[in-house]
């Protein structure tokens, strides 16, 4: 479990888990949602907000992950547009160590053939 400050006073934070992170790789939540500004500001959290939406409604079958990560991060009363820039710095350094770790496990079978 992972705490991220969502505001600028550090007086509010969101708590993320490793499903909540699999659910944005698994939906690519984060791929192209940040302009080539790199600001994160509230209007890319509200793009985020109406992407999800959008794929909760155009879902044939509802996932609970992608819901469970709507109710308690996406949409968590906490969640502010410095919320969404740590999230999104979490999320980096989280894949890449699943990359790594995904990467080391491969090895030894790939010289096992």
């Amino acid at each position: 479990m992972y705490k991220i400050q969502a505001n600028a006073s550090g007086t509010r934070s969101v708590e993320i888990s490793d499903n909540h992170l699999e659910t944005i790789r698994k939906y690519s939540l984060l791929d192209a949602l940040v302009d080539s500004n790199g600001f994160v500001d509230e209007p890319v959290l509200d793009k985020l907000k109406f992407h999800v939406r959008s794929l909760l409604e155009n879902a044939v079958e509802n996932d609970k992950n992608l819901l469970d990560l709507c109710l308690d991060v996406i949409y968590n009363n906490n969640m502010k547009a410095l919320g969404l820039q740590n999230l999104i710095a979490l999320y980096r350094e989280w894949a890449a160590a699943h990359a790594e770790e995904e990467a080391e496990g491969e090895a030894p079978a790939e010289n096992a053939q």
